[in-house]
């Protein structure tokens, strides 16, 4: 991806979608199983990769750790065997939240670690005090000093871990360090989104040996060695589902192919209630919307099975555009209604009641306006916002949606809006 921090989008709103596409291959789930690849001295491929920015810059942290990562069309290697630095690079780190991933595998295979506080979206608190606690549970020490971390596991047995929330960092984390640990470690209250099953998935033709993957309690018995292996990760649920609201927003017709179209039900049963047409055979959903829409009560977001909260703002920006009021409660991050201000600037009429809940009147039109993204989904979703305004929309910081968008513009552009970027 060549694409620079300063590019814009520049969106002329109300063209109806049309199209077919087939879904981009999940960035939540490739991040981890990029991480997990070092457990292996093997090489290991990643089939159809995306080309994301997140992407991008996981591949500089781990080529700066010493691993060869090349690209074969779009295919991703990664060679893990000569890596020998165990610090993650201060400044890379800052750059993304998900080299926090790279603790439990470094750990497992090097016994230390070194890191900075990740970065990523600013969405709210995302503290790693859940992985400290959780490894400190096995028997890693741990000593923070300044901005740093630092990490050794030469002690460390396998045991029982209780996480407070299931965070899906943390079960990822600590399914990746157990695979090679001896003894048998058990996770409860662990994650079950479908990204936690994905990596468990590809550990398991490594060679792990995990049982529970998708459930609150994950068991897994360490194993001396993995092997190399290819491996396809799922298709990206957010994308679909960011496609399937797009196109409930500005009307039209579309065909999206995805293999995991079941893991983004409670929104195919939202965007059904609201009166879109969903059709559903084999790997292939339709989207239709002719009418007008009917806004829904309360939308809550929560951990999978319940609404995503990468998908509440998409969300939002619907239930600007339909007939009546909608409650939104976001209950993961504190942060997330970020895009009201902009949003505002359009003619939404939302009342942020606290951080956790807002309250939107459906409204005729948006209005176009020069907006500035703020994060990746909340980017993501003002454009949804320009394609249905009247006029022209310009979006700054369209890097943050580049992190987990391979080429939106282009995506978008062939199923007929009107958006370049420059």
């Amino acid at each position: 991806m060549s694409y620079k921090k300063r590019d814009k989008f520049v969106i002329t709103g109300g063209k109806k979608l049309d199209g077919e596409l087939d879904i981009q291959t999940s960035k939540n789930a490739t991040l981890p199983i990029m991480s997990a690849c070092l457990l292996s001295k093997d090489a290991v491929c990643i089939k159809s990769c995306p080309d994301i920015l997140d992407v991008e810059n996981m591949i500089k942290i781990l080529k700066k750790l010493g691993a060869k990562v090349y690209r074969v069309l779009d295919d991703l290697i990664i060679d893990g065997s000569q890596i020998k630095d165990v610090c993650i690079d201060y400044n890379l780190c800052k750059t993304m939240r998900s080299s926090i991933f790279l603790l439990g595998s470094i750990l497992a295979r090097f016994k230390s670690i070194c890191i900075t506080m990740p970065g990523g979206c600013n969405i709210g608190k995302r503290p790693i005090d859940i992985h400290i606690d959780a490894f400190k549970r096995l028997g890693v020490k741990v000593i923070e000093m300044n901005d740093f971390i630092f990490f050794n596991a030469s002690k460390a047995k396998a045991g029982k871990i209780h996480l407070k929330i299931p965070s899906v960092g943390a079960t990822e984390n600590i399914v990746q360090f157990a695979s090679i640990l001896k003894g048998k470690t058990v996770i409860y209250n662990a994650a079950c989104e479908p990204e936690v099953v994905d990596l468990c998935n590809f550990l398991i033709k490594m060679g792990a040996n995990i049982k529970g993957a998708g459930t609150k309690k994950i068991t897994i018995i360490g194993v001396e060695n993995l092997k190399g292996v290819e491996y396809r990760p799922i298709q990206d649920r957010i994308v679909l589902g960011t496609l399937l609201i797009a196109t409930a927003i500005c009307g039209g017709i579309i065909r999206l192919k995805a293999s995991n179209i079941n893991q983004i039900e409670k929104l195919i049963e939202i965007l059904s209630r609201m009166g879109c047409q969903i059709n559903i055979k084999n790997d292939i959903i339709t989207l239709a919307r002719e009418g007008p829409l009917k806004s829904i009560s309360t939308v809550s977001t929560g951990y999978y099975p319940d609404f995503p909260t990468d998908l509440q703002s998409m969300l939002l920006v619907l239930s600007c555009v339909v007939d009546g009021s909608t409650q939104i409660n976001e209950r993961i991050f504190e942060n997330r209604f970020l895009i009201v201000k902009e949003l505002k600037k359009m003619g939404a009429k939302i009342k942020i009641v606290d951080k956790h809940k807002v309250i939107i009147d459906g409204v005729k039109t948006l209005t176009a306006s020069k907006l500035k993204a703020l994060d990746l989904r909340g980017g993501a979703s003002l454009v949804l916002a320009g394609l249905v305004a009247k006029g022209t929309t310009i979006i700054d910081n369209v890097h943050f949606i580049d992190r987990g968008y391979c080429y939106f513009e282009k995506m978008l552009t062939s199923l007929g809006a009107d958006i370049k970027r420059i």
